[in-house]
């Protein structure tokens, strides 16, 4: 996993807390501390698989696609992991050896139990959920 999850988890929190307001690219990307270039990127990325949208024209912008309580983070690691091995494994064990000639079918075994269980606790927790914990942590401070 690298951090394409974490920004677009940042972008969508971001729009749910703009209460259905359009917000630029760059508006987004000073949030991000990042090059609006990278949000854009994105953005084209959460629109295809449903998640965002986009307001044309003067005042326009990003707008989260559906309400921000039926957007899951795994909604979001889907739409934005193209490569979705979180583990990869090695590709060219030896296979002479007892140890490499079986290495990958049983770590694959065990790590798909660990991605499921990490699918599952992404299922569980929205947009909603995360734009609400910022706001709890923000009033904390």
């Amino acid at each position: 996993m690298n951090t394409r999850f974490a920004v677009a988890t940042h972008i969508l929190t971001f729009l749910q807390t703009q209460d259905g307001r359009p917000a630029t690219s760059e508006l987004v990307a000073s949030s991000v501390s990042t090059n609006p270039t990278l949000i854009r990127r994105l953005l084209s990325q959460l629109a295809k698989a449903g998640l965002t949208t986009s307001q044309m024209g003067t005042g326009g912008g990003a707008l989260l696609a559906r309400p921000g309580n039926r957007i899951t983070l795994l909604d979001v690691h889907r739409a934005v992991d193209e490569d979705s091995t979180i583990f990869p494994l090695h590709q060219e064990p030896n296979p002479q050896c007892p140890v490499g000639r079986q290495i990958n079918g049983v770590l694959r075994s065990h790590l798909s139990d660990v991605e499921k269980a990490m699918e599952a606790e992404l299922a569980r927790t929205t947009i909603a959920d995360m734009a609400q914990d910022v706001s709890k942590a923000n009033l904390a401070r």
